[in-house]
């Protein structure tokens, strides 16, 4: 970057001295059409120049040297929002924090990403589902900063499947609209928003409703709200999973155990025959060697009877992860392994990709999964998992899933 395009930028600082020095520059005469803006910045110490007296405005600048003279101007009051937002890292590490200019520079960002997977089935799905299916699944979400505590998402999804029999489906939904910010001491998240529940053991899908919490070392959560499976394509997309659900969740960290329990009412289940469950749980996680955690999740249900059939009402979750793919970071890698032994009524919608139609939801199920998740290149994740589960009340009846995917982020 020339100092004379710096220089132009410079002058809309609004960066203002009390005197005007002489001129500190010999290479900028008198007559020079950006001498009372170079005289300018010079006496309030903005841009300093060389060491032999030059200004050298045909030079290149590094963007360290730009940063520097960005910090100067903001040291001086100047309105730089734009430029303190685009020279962020350098001036992180130059000690200079702007987190709330970024915030002013760019009070709305649009950010995005697209999904292509693909299932094998194998075993008693099959029959129901053929042996295989593709989707690809784009996301475009809007944040907004409202003011320093609250700030607005939405979130567009569009939903194409490749399905066996060839019959490709298409959806698009506005699936995200809310709010989230603090009150008091209270957070907040208010309206269409994504819920997680028992590490997506229990719950993972779209809710319409209001969640906050309050604490810190010890954290009290509670949430109501009308509830959907999360969207998956075509007619289904947003097929209800319940009524309604309320719940409530006190979690602490003791040392190097995260420890939780949590109580959860839920009425009207769609796969329970439109029968209510309540559901308490207890769970914990800790590390058992360098980047690998140990889970554990209890579950017990009221419901031990759908209909005339009599059901399990209880369950757990053992799970071990290591490591963890992240987006920027090329090449880091996560790989994880699960056990599942669920009854149908402490499962609303599960996040597990095996099981993808609910089947065994009905019954409940158990088996495992294992996975792997690499980071590609930046912002390019790959995933593969493998399920094997049976349905808990016919062992004879099996679901094997190999899933895979690429995730693009933008």
């Amino acid at each position: 970057m020339k100092k004379s395009l710096v220089l132009a930028m410079a002058m809309a600082l609004g960066v203002t001295a009390s005197a005007y020095a002489a001129n500190p520059f010999s290479d900028v005469p008198a007559g020079h059409w950006a001498y009372d803006s170079i005289n300018k910045l010079a006496a309030a110490g903005v841009v300093e120049g060389y060491g032999d007296a030059t200004f050298g405005g045909d030079k290149l600048m590094t963007r360290y040297e730009m940063a520097q003279i960005v910090a100067k101007a903001m040291a001086k009051g100047a309105n730089v929002d734009k430029l303190a937002a685009e020279f962020a890292d350098e001036l992180d590490n130059l000690g200079v924090r702007v987190a709330n200019l970024e915030k002013k520079a760019d009070n709305v960002k649009i950010t995005g990403e697209v999904r292509f997977r693909h299932f094998e089935y194998s075993g008693d799905k099959k029959a129901d589902n053929g042996n295989n299916n593709s989707q690809m699944r784009s996301r475009i979400f809007v944040n907004g900063a409202i003011n320093d505590d609250w700030s607005y998402t939405g979130m567009l999804e569009n939903m194409q499947t490749f399905s066996h029999n060839n019959a490709g489906e298409e959806d698009t939904s506005f699936q995200r609209a809310f709010v989230t910010g603090k009150l008091g001491g209270v957070n907040v998240t208010a309206g269409r928003y994504a819920e997680f529940l028992e590490d997506g053991n229990f719950f993972d899908g779209r809710a319409d409703g209001v969640v906050a919490s309050y604490g810190k070392d010890v954290k009290l959560t509670a949430g109501y709200a009308k509830v959907a499976n999360k969207a998956t394509s075509g007619t289904s997309a947003g097929t209800s999973a319940a009524d309604t659900m309320a719940y409530g969740v006190l979690s602490s960290k003791i040392g190097v155990v995260d420890a939780h329990v949590g109580y959860y009412k839920v009425d009207d289940v769609v796969k329970l025959g439109n029968n209510d469950t309540k559901v308490w749980t207890a769970g914990v996680a800790f590390p058992v060697a360098q980047d690998l955690t140990l889970s554990g999740l209890y579950l017990k249900s009221d419901l031990d009877k759908v209909a005339t059939t009599s059901i399990d009402d209880d369950g757990f979750v053992v799970g071990l992860n290591f490591k963890g793919a992240k987006a920027k970071q090329a090449g880091s890698y996560g790989v994880w392994a699960k056990y599942y032994d669920q009854a149908a009524g402490t499962v609303i919608a599960h996040t597990m990709n095996g099981n993808a139609s609910g089947k065994y939801e009905t019954n409940g199920y158990k088996g495992y999964g294992v996975g792997l998740d690499v980071t590609l290149a930046k912002n390019i994740i790959g995933s593969v998992e493998y399920y094997d589960l049976k349905d808990k009340t016919q062992d004879e009846k099996t679901d094997k899933t190999l899933w895979s995917s690429v995730v693009f982020k933008f």
